[in-house]
């Protein structure tokens, strides 16, 4: 099957196309530096062109609300350019518990762009993952002050970004799901335990202040962020991939 992966050259998407390309598919990665704009169009039509299946793993440059116009034109673009090319699989990769977190600006825009793909033409299929084991140091600078981080004690099941890109990589390569497949690690932590365990395992000395107000994480209340029932539990231990 022939794959066009819109945002094909990032973290997840590169290693989706590797993923496709060796179990002998054609994947085709395509981004703003290959020529195509999701939010002008332009390239859009070409990329899409004698596609099977379109994945779809852009994201908005911004957290704020300015996200939710970003999700509403980049999806109204593609699912267009699908639409008309004949495509058979619309794939996009989301967020576990997205649809449970309201307070923040980012999660409404994923839900507002999962909402989109259902309601469109294209039958489809939503990769919902866990919080990526590679984005904790960023999650650490956000509330990061002097020799502190503040962070909440919110359970986080962390998932390995290879092992999201397994997850989406097979998804998009058998029928669509009309639904959601979620993805996740094998290991919860509070997220305040999974900052010290990460800045011990760097040699870091600062340490970790408990606080249940800090960062986004902060907006999401109980156990929403972890796998839910009958969600695809990845290999990947946390520990193993510090080391």
């Amino acid at each position: 099957m022939k794959f066009a992966v819109i945002g094909g050259t990032g973290l997840i998407g590169s290693r989706v196309v590797a993923n496709l390309d060796a179990a002998g598919h054609e994947a085709v990665p395509y981004s703003l530096s290959t020529g195509v704009d999701i939010l002008t169009g332009q390239g859009l039509e070409e990329a899409v062109a004698d596609a099977d299946v379109v994945i779809n793993l852009t994201n908005s440059p911004t957290f704020d609300d300015a996200s939710l116009a970003f999700f509403q034109t980049s999806m109204d673009n593609l699912l267009g350019v699908s639409e008309k090319a004949g495509v058979g699989h619309f794939v996009i990769l989301s967020i576990v518990g997205v649809d449970q977190v309201p307070d923040l600006d980012y999660y409404r825009a994923k839900v507002l762009q999962e909402d989109l793909l259902k309601a469109g033409p294209i039958p489809y299929s939503i990769v919902r993952a866990t919080q990526f084991m590679e984005f904790m140091d960023g999650t650490l600078a956000m509330t990061a002050d002097g020799d502190t981080v503040r962070l909440p004690p919110t359970p986080i099941q962390p998932i390995a970004a290879a092992d999201v890109a397994a997850a989406v990589a097979d998804v998009a390569a058998g029928r669509p799901l009309n639904g959601v497949l979620n993805v996740a690690g094998p290991d919860v932590y509070p997220l305040d335990e999974l900052g010290r365990l990460t800045l011990s395992a760097k040699g870091d000395s600062r340490s970790v202040v408990t606080d249940d107000t800090a960062g986004l994480f902060a907006a999401a209340h109980g156990d929403v962020l972890t796998a839910p029932k009958g969600a695809r539990i990845a290999p990947t231990h946390y520990s193993d991939w510090l080391s």
